[in-house]
Formats: structure tokens, C-alpha cells, sequence
């Protein structure tokens, strides 16, 4: 049986590509879809597409309103396809349909919120120092939008972009990963049957310079958009130095979970093991660093390797699996490494470190954690993207402080405490753009989400990051009748 084909979308066609490559399903290590991979040429005609779809009628000339019911109107479709889109993003990511199903039945609240955000957008008047002149501001669509996801929750990532993109009145090209498009190249049809005039969103996948570099670099993009790593993201930097594109960059992370040893030890139990361990721990939030108070610290490690070891590994399609694989072959063997390189810096491996032997083949990793006696070793200082736990003791709240601040990063931080005031004081010095405190990867439309350092820069979701897909337009009417004085006149 020949290998089913997805298109990319460009201007509201769909094109299966002069170029393509073969998508691998992670559980069996197999092909199993044939993906179009972008030219040059084809990331330049889709850019054109979106550029010329921000000044037509069908578009620029829509009330906000009408815009916002297009994006509600995506959102029901989402909602009513949300089962397809699952098991597809299961199936060439490997993400287990227990959490695609319920994720992506979520990802259409966010096309509703921005929806109802489109025509909240508004300027404002300002009581200026002139007596015969008002003035007041205006919010226009910032331009055309290069938003570039990753394949992990990739239908998530793209709704907190092209929900407040659509709702300012932009248009984007959106470039799905190489690992894993299936779903967001499905999702494209979504967008079609809502009935987007065409050109205001494009769809590609590729890879590298072909792909990534020419639309982030493309001298039609205002606005980049980026979910993915901090090497990636430099290069990004560097490709927007000459379209000086407004940029925001949602990055990685080695988010600290402190528990106290007052802490409700079953709700931090299971906070920590779906902080590391869900979506086999490829997530750029996951709890990888767990900072114990010593007078715990045996006993939480012993519940959490009680935990780890009963995860039912196997077959993401299945519902009763609990873990399923690694995304790529390159992230286990990055895994395999820094697990190996911790090990013989002195961690200690309290359980899993292997490839897990599921039937079939497929890039299965076991749920491991490593006792680490400092902060020191790579496990604890690299991000991993997998489920690996390092675990390190504390003495007390300066000493947990410190070691979740040691870090480059600061994307967020989990705090188990029964103390109302200890939380506070945890909530103001952890230097991190999310803290959740008794509770872990809780997250909303309403609230904004980003990091500190190397987590990236910038904000995305809630209402101000609409703000950020549009520009102030600054407006000045002289309100006399008598005519402007002669400039060469003096008096």
C-alpha cells in the first residue's frame, strides 16, 4: 500500500510539493507518510500569499467582529475534528491519545478566546499640550506573521499564535516541524472550510535553509513568532537582523518543582510524575529538576520510583498506555548521552536508564530518575526533553532559592508547601515566568505564559498578546478653522 500524502497550503490550495521526504512513526520506527518539503521558492510564494491577503478587501476589509467569527468558527471545527487531529499528531509524534485527545479538545477554547478578543482591540485618545490639535492612537495589524512551531503540542502552540495573529487583522505562514506536520497539515483544512479568504494563512513543513531561514529572514515578515529551542532561536535572531522582524521566542527549560517537607506528599507525588514523565516528558515545562527538603527526600524518591516503575509503556493509539515514545531517534540517543555522561559524574540511578524493550521497535525511553547529590552534573544542568528526573536535596528555604535559581534558564517553577506565606516569599524569588504552587502544568488562555533567560522573550496568551501582533499608529487633527501661521513669519 503506497504511503498516505499530506499537502501544504499556500494562497487556499492545497500542494503536495515538488520535494518531499518520508515522516517516521515513533512507536514502530517506521515509515508511514510522505510530507511536502517547502522550497525556497515555496516558503517565498507563501509569504507573497499572506502579503498580498493583508491589503485585500476580503480580508483587510472585514469588521473586527467579523474576523472574530471566523476564529470562533475555527475553534468549533477544531473541536467537532478534534478526535482525527489526535490520533494523527499520535501517530507521527508518538504523544499517547489519552493526552492529544484531551489537548487538543482544549486548543479550541483558544481559538474562542481570541475570538471574542478581535474587536476588544482599541485605541485611545490623549490630552495633548496643544490647544487647537487632538490626537489619539490607533492599533493596526502589525503585518505578515512567521509563526514556527515544534512538533510536541504543536496544535497548542500554534492556536496561542495564529488566534492572536488573526484576531489583530495579520496574516501568517505558519511552518509545522519536520518531525511529526501530520496534524498541522490537517489542521489546514480546518482553516479552509471556516472559510479564511485565502492567502491569510499558509501552511508549510521543510527543513532548514530552505524552509526555516527564508521565512524568517523574508523581507515581508514583521513578526516572528517562535516555540523551540535557544540554538534555533539564535539563528533566528540572526535571520530577522535584516527584515527587522518584532520577534518573540518561547524556548526550553529546567523547571525546578521545590517540595517542602510539609508538603501534602500525595499531591506532590503525583504533580511530579505528570510533570516529568506526561508526554514522555518532552514538554518545555516539565518538572526535570526536583529540589527535595532533606527530612523527606528518601521517602518522596521511594513513592516516585513506586510510581515511575507501574507506567504502562506501549502502543501510543492504545487509551490504556500511559507513556508512549520519544518523538526521534535523535532525542533517545541525546537522552542515552547526557543520562550516561550524569551517571559517571557521580548521580545515582534509582531506576529506569534504558531503552524499554516494547514490542515492535519504536524509541521508548524508561521513566528513569537519578539522584544527584548537587546541582553539577549534565542532568541537572541540560535540558534532556525526556522523562528523566534529577532529584536534589535542599536544607532549607535559601538553600531551595538558590539551586532552582542556578539555572539559564527560567521558564517555570512548581512549589509544595502547606505554608501560605512560605509560597509568597517562593512565588517572589524564584526566577521564573510561571510559578504554580500545590499544583503543575496548569494552564489557560486567560493567563500570559514565557520565561526568563534562556526560556526565551516576550509573552503569548491572555489578553495583552494580542497587543503584540499589532502597531500604534499615532494621529494628529488640528481642530481650529484659521489658517496655519506662515512659518517665516516671525512675531
Amino acid at each position: 500500500m503506497p504511503l498516505p500524502r499530506f499537502p501544504a497550503y499556500i494562497e487556499g490550495v492545497f500542494e503536495e510539493g515538488s520535494s518531499t521526504f518520508e515522516s517516521i512513526d515513533p512507536s514502530t520506527e517506521r515509515p508511514w507518510a510522505v510530507m511536502p518539503a517547502a522550497t525556497a521558492d515555496d516558503v517565498d510564494r507563501a509569504v507573497r500569499a499572506a502579503h498580498r491577503a493583508l491589503n485585500d478587501p476580503a480580508w483587510a476589509g472585514l469588521t473586527a467582529s467579523a474576523r472574530g467569527a471566523l476564529l470562533h468558527r475555527l475553534g468549533d471545527l477544531v473541536a467537532e475534528h478534534s478526535e482525527t487531529l489526535a490520533q494523527l499528531e499520535t501517530r507521527d509524534t508518538g504523544k499517547i491519545i489519552r493526552e492529544t485527545s484531551a489537548q487538543i479538545g482544549y486548543v479550541a477554547q483558544y481559538y474562542r478566546y481570541y475570538g471574542g478578543l478581535a474587536d476588544k482591540i482599541e485605541g485611545r485618545c490623549l490630552p495633548v499640550d496643544k490647544p487647537d490639535m487632538d490626537a489619539f492612537l490607533r492599533r493596526e495589524p502589525i503585518g505578515v506573521v512567521a509563526a514556527v512551531v515544534p512538533w510536541n503540542s504543536q496544535l497548542f502552540l500554534s492556536a496561542v499564535k495564529l488566534g492572536p495573529a488573526l484576531a489583530a487583522g495579520c496574516t501568517v505562514v505558519l511552518k509545522a516541524s519536520e518531525d511529526g506536520p501530520a496534524p498541522l497539515l490537517e489542521f489546514a483544512r480546518l482553516v479552509d472550510k471556516a472559510g479564511f479568504p485565502k492567502g491569510v494563512v499558509n501552511i508549510v513543513t521543510g527543513h532548514g535553509e530552505a524552509c526555516g531561514q527564508t521565512l524568517t529572514a523574508h523581507p515581508l515578515v514583521s513578526r516572528v513568532a517562535f516555540t523551540g529551542g535557544p540554538s534555533t532561536a539564535r539563528h533566528i535572531l540572526r535571520n530577522t537582523a535584516a527584515n527587522l522582524a518584532h520577534t518573540t521566542l518561547e524556548l526550553g527549560g529546567k523547571s525546578p518543582v521545590v517540595v517542602f517537607a510539609d508538603a501534602d506528599l500525595d499531591s506532590a507525588t503525583n504533580a511530579v510524575v505528570a510533570g516529568i514523565f506526561a508526554a514522555s516528558g518532552q514538554s518545555c515545562v516539565a518538572g526535570s529538576r526536583l529540589l527535595v527538603e532533606r527530612p523527606i527526600h528518601d521517602r518522596l524518591i521511594g513513592r516516585l520510583v513506586d510510581k515511575a516503575k507501574a507506567i504502562r509503556i506501549g502502543d501510543p493509539q492504545n487509551r490504556a498506555t500511559e507513556m508512549g515514545p520519544l518523538a526521534t531517534a535523535r532525542q533517545i540517543a541525546h537522552i542515552e548521552d547526557v543520562v550516561a555522561r550524569s551517571l559517571n559524574a557521580g548521580a545515582r540511578l534509582m531506576t529506569g536508564g534504558q531503552r524499554h524493550g516494547a514490542a515492535g521497535g519504536g524509541f521508548f525511553y524508561e521513566p528513569t530518575i537519578l539522584a544527584c547529590a548537587d546541582q553539577s552534573v549534565a542532568c541537572v544542568q541540560e535540558e534532556l526533553f525526556g522523562p528523566v528526573l534529577s532529584v536534589i536535596p535542599f536544607d532549607d528555604e535559601e538553600d531551595a532559592v538558590a539551586k532552582a535559581n542556578d539555572t539559564a534558564f527560567g521558564l517555570a517553577a512548581g512549589v509544595f508547601t502547606s505554608s501560605l506565606t512560605r509560597a509568597h516569599r517562593m512565588i517572589r524569588r524564584i526566577r521564573a515566568g510561571v510559578v504554580w504552587v500545590n499544583t503543575y502544568r496548569a494552564v489557560s488562555p486567560i493567563v500570559p505564559f514565557g520565561g526568563y533567560g534562556l526560556s526565551g522573550l516576550g509573552r503569548e496568551g491572555g489578553q495583552d498578546a494580542i497587543l503584540e501582533y499589532t502597531r500604534v499608529k499615532a494621529v494628529w487633527i488640528r481642530t481650529s478653522d484659521e489658517p496655519i501661521a506662515d512659518p517665516f513669519v516671525m512675531r
